[in-house]
């Protein structure tokens, strides 16, 4: 499977947020997605997702057969859609149902992201790191080929950004593809990297 984004653009409002991005993403591939506050990050991750329509380029899935771009990915933003009263496991157990394709149980996603021990607990008595680990492990429990994370270091510690690095790893590993905006460094192996400004795209092959 490959995606591949040419000369995308966007506009909210009225205003042009950016354009000119193009990048291709392959199997086993990352994609870092990096610029200032209020560039577009977030914005472009909403594209890729299907959430907006772009004001002008095209974004092409190809090799998925029928199934198109969004019945492929898991989108993780700054919202971790979770529902309070449910337990850790409920919300997981609810999302595994829901996305179709099952992969890990909900237990056996909470043991990879270090929250076995909180499985029976409402997430609303969950901190925000413990949270957002919880919407972390939705990707663990269905099989999507693509993931899409909006700063996933976000509320994490040093011990749960490395538990994330791994996950990232392993999914491409098995041939998945991520695209992720950050503000921090993800220590990913040979990322492709995009920096957005506003009305502008900067590109590069890899980071050094």
């Amino acid at each position: 499977m490959r995606l591949r984004v040419n000369d995308l653009a966007c506009e909210r409002g009225g205003r042009r947020i950016f354009d000119g991005v193009s990048f291709t993403l392959g199997s086993g591939e990352a994609l870092v997605i990096t610029g200032r506050n209020g560039a577009g990050k977030s914005t472009l991750l909403e594209l890729l997702a299907g959430r907006l329509t772009p004001a002008g380029g095209t974004i092409l899935w190809e090799g998925a057969g029928e199934r198109s771009l969004p019945e492929c990915l898991h989108y993780v933003g700054h919202r971790d859609a979770l529902k309070s009263a449910l337990t850790a496991q409920e919300n997981l157990d609810f999302a595994r149902d829901f996305l179709g394709d099952p992969a890990l149980s909900a237990a056996e996603a909470l043991e990879a992201v270090g929250l076995a021990h909180a499985a029976r607990l409402p997430v609303g008595y969950l901190s925000a790191g413990q949270r957002h680990r919880v919407a972390l492990a939705r990707l663990l429990v269905a099989h999507r080929p693509l993931w899409l994370l909006d700063e996933p270091t976000s509320a994490l510690d040093t011990a749960s950004q490395d538990i994330l690095r791994r996950l990232l790893e392993n999914h491409r590993s098995a041939g998945g593809m991520i695209a992720a905006t950050t503000h921090s460094p993800l220590f990913l192996s040979e990322p492709k990297e995009i920096r957005i400004e506003r009305a502008a795209i900067r590109a590069g092959e890899a980071l050094p």
